[in-house]
């Protein structure tokens, strides 16, 4: 085992009885053996905290943690800091992966001398079928920069997703920091803990990837689609109800305008790829909101439309906004609630008609 590096596989768990076990089975059933296992159960009210532990029962690499509701953000740091493993990977607890994800990423990361690598995912829905691939992978591996891999984000075309992904540990930016030095000259030696995750936020994983990148070097993408969505309804970015408007679309929007600082900061040659994906993310939102929550009254939806009405110039002269996005841009930034009527009028007609 010496020359098989730890890899700690970090997998938080919420009210997820029916899926848990086939998650859990295909990260114990790893070619690769050197794994600790940690399961967060982040509150669940239904029993699955109790099968956490009797998994655990079935395989010494399983650690299980317990902890009241905070979200998978929370759970994730909880792990972070629990976590030995050299290496990390993350697995979603209704998500299932290839028995031999973990050696093809440890292979290649050490073939290519990398401190992070990642193989491709598809997507399965509740039915069993395989849904059109979000990121398509690479027809062979390849290595990118931290700044193609950044600009591959921006363009949507990359995986920011952090469980197709092994990182070196080392890498995350959660560390201890030492408190301000007291009055009397002492610090209380207690030191502060940087969050990974952020709290609370959805797309967490975007959020914290684009702070990682410019410490990281090159990225590995394999062309194996080792990692399995499982396309659930109900989960935090997918609603069932057209009124219950997922926050994942507001957060995306914060997320756009923090990358776009760090291109300011340290990539700027991606300032228009950047720009682009901000209008992308507005774009996004107007698309996805509920008309009744289309008003005056809604701060962020205001400040999303004055965002697209004052930067219309600027977006037309971008050339990596294609004729739709530009032609979306100036309807939305003229009547963004007329727009979104009229979509409506459409999709019931051809509902009609189907």
């Amino acid at each position: 085992m010496s020359d098989m590096p730890l890899i700690t596989v970090i997998v938080p768990v919420y009210n997820i009885r029916e899926y848990l076990p086939r998650c859990v089975r295909s990260i114990t059933g790893q070619t690769y053996e050197n794994l600790e296992i940690l399961l967060v159960d982040d509150g669940s009210t239904d029993g699955t905290g109790e099968l956490c532990d009797t998994l655990a029962g079935e395989d010494k690499r399983i650690q299980v943690y317990h902890k009241k509701n905070g979200g998978s953000s929370s759970a994730r740091n909880l792990a972070l800091e629990k976590a030995r493993g050299e290496y990390v990977g993350f697995v979603d607890s209704d998500d299932y992966i290839e028995p031999h994800m973990y050696e093809l990423l440890m292979k290649g990361i050490r073939k290519f001398n990398l401190g992070a690598a990642q193989v491709g995912r598809d997507e399965i829905d509740q039915q069993g079928r395989r849904l059109p691939n979000i990121c398509e992978p690479p027809s062979s591996p390849a290595v990118l920069g931290a700044e193609e891999f950044f600009r591959e984000l921006l363009m949507h075309r990359g995986d920011c997703s952090f469980c197709t992904k092994l990182i070196r540990r080392d890498l995350f930016p959660g560390k201890a920091k030492a408190e301000e030095t007291a009055p009397s000259g002492r610090g209380t030696g207690e030191g502060k803990r940087e969050e990974n995750f952020p709290l609370g936020r959805l797309n967490e994983d975007f959020h914290l990837l684009v702070r990682m990148l410019p410490h990281m070097g090159g990225i590995l993408t394999l062309p194996q689609q080792a990692y399995h969505v499982f396309y659930r309804m109900g989960s935090n970015s997918r609603r069932a109800d057209r009124e219950d408007f997922s926050r994942v679309y507001r957060d995306s929007v914060d997320n756009a305008d923090m990358a776009a600082g760090i291109v300011e900061e340290h990539y700027p040659k991606l300032k228009a790829a950047a720009f682009r994906f901000g209008v992308f993310q507005r774009l996004e939102y107007l698309l996805h909101i509920p008309i009744s929550q289309m008003t005056k009254e809604n701060k962020i939806y205001c400040e999303i439309v004055r965002f697209m009405r004052r930067r219309w110039v600027r977006a037309m002269g971008n050339p990596l906004l294609t004729g739709k996005n530009k032609v979306y841009h100036t309807l939305f930034a003229v009547s963004p609630k007329g727009i979104r009527k009229l979509h409506a009028l459409v999709r019931q007609k051809r509902q009609g008609e189907s």
